[in-house]
This record gives structure tokens, sequence and C-alpha cells, in this order.
């Protein structure tokens, strides 16, 4: 699936939910579907400059696509870890540098959250983004 087609699936995910507390309670269903991050990787190269919580965030490149693995000591913040990682993990370098991610907006997910949360997102944002650029920069 594209990056737009995922962003689409979660957007009509959930418009299924008029509630907030609703949303906050499927952002918590899929921080906790979230695969544990490997001990090793839970290193402080690995952490989210920016986040309130700590987040570890972790990324390889496997046959030309990204592959991201997180966590976050914050059930909250592993929702959206997790959400990111749904959007973006398994896609190609030049995709995730070029992708507009626009579910976020879609959902109201950051108006949504605090002021430090939602610097949070941008700088999970950020990193993906960045990992993405030095592998498409490798790749030559």
């Amino acid at each position: 699936m594209t990056i737009n087609e995922i962003q689409d699936q979660i957007i009509s995910e959930f418009n299924q939910f008029d509630d907030w507390m609703d949303k906050y309670a499927l952002l918590i269903d899929l921080g906790n579907a979230l695969e544990p991050l490997d001990e090793k990787h839970k290193t402080p190269q690995n952490i989210i400059e920016g986040c309130q919580s700590r987040v570890w965030l972790n990324a390889e490149l496997v046959d030309g696509k990204v592959v991201f693995e997180g966590e976050s000591d914050a059930i909250l913040v592993k929702g959206i870890v997790a959400l990111l990682i749904q959007v973006l993990s398994g896609q190609t370098p030049d995709d995730i540098v070029n992708t507009d991610l626009y579910f976020v907006k879609k959902i109201g997910l950051q108006e949504h959250l605090s002021p430090t949360r939602s610097n949070g997102l941008l700088a999970m944002v950020k990193q993906m983004k960045m990992y993405a650029l030095v592998f498409k920069m490798k790749q030559g």
C-alpha cells in the first residue's frame, strides 16, 4: 500500500468516532498492539529529542525500504509512534522524504494534543524523515 492509501485508511478509522475519548482509546489500543522494541535499540542515540516522554526510534534499510521500530514509556505517545510506523515503515526513503503526512491534521490529532506532545509528534516525524534522507543519500 502507498503512504496515502494508509493515511486514508487511518482517517477512515478515526472518523468512525465522534468523541475524542474514543479516538484516544483507539490510539492507546494501537500503542498496546505495537511490538516491544528490542532492548538493544533503547540507546541514547535512538531517543527522540523534543518529546516530553521517552521515545525510542530505530530505522533500518531492508531491501530498499525503511523499516521503523519504536516505543515510548507513555501509553498515548506509544499509540502515536504506532500510527507513524504504520504509515511510514516499509516505504522507500524517497517516498518518506517527499510525503505530506496529512492524516495528522485530518484526524485532528495535533489540535487534541498538549503543546509538548504536539512538539514531540513533530520531532518524531522529523527524525523519521531524517533517517529516510540519510538512507536515500546512501543509495545514491
